[in-house]
């Protein structure tokens, strides 16, 4: 019986560690319908802005602008994806870019259509106040013609209220 039990002490230790952990890691990162990173790890000891690896997020892999239901202003977490995008292109006069304006299905044709125009021309305002040129930024509004993600649900109508940035070579 004693050696029944010297042998499940180190199976229970095995079992009890493998439990443990920092328990106090958090993560407020999501993956978009690409599997591209929409956001960043949050510990005790980093902050929103930092990947995993402790480094600084390259917020010019994100090329998505998100907005709030029937919004078309620019939050601090997609300001930032704006000015880092604004700050390259600033650095980088041989390139261009058109902004993609898009709505959920609610609401009529007309008036997506125009939230989406709302929409690239809040990001548009927002890159020119950092500095980018004017005549280097093309705005344009598919309102919801173009969805990322089908479904009749707030999950899906998320995904769609967005600003696409798309680089163009002059």
């Amino acid at each position: 019986m004693n050696k029944k039990i010297l042998l499940l002490v180190p199976l229970m230790l095995v079992v009890g560690l493998s439990g443990c952990g920092n328990k106090n890691k958090k993560s407020n990162a999501s993956v978009d319908e690409r599997g591209v990173s929409t956001g960043a790890a949050v510990n005790g000891e980093g902050v929103a802005g930092e990947q995993f690896g402790g480094g600084p997020v390259d917020r010019t892999s994100q090329r998505r602008v998100y907005f709030e239901f029937d919004r078309a202003a620019v939050d601090d977490q997609n300001r930032a994806i704006v000015s880092a995008h604004a700050a390259y292109l600033v650095d980088h006069p041989g390139i261009a870019l058109t902004l993609e304006g898009h709505a959920d299905e609610r609401g009529t044709r007309e008036y997506n259509l125009a939230l989406g125009e709302r929409r690239a021309k809040a990001v548009a305002k927002l890159m020119q106040a950092y500095g980018l040129a004017a005549d280097r930024i093309t705005t344009t509004s598919y309102g919801e013609e173009r969805p990322v993600a089908l479904g009749h649900s707030e999950s899906a109508w998320q995904l769609n209220r967005r600003v696409e940035i798309l680089y163009e070579d002059q």
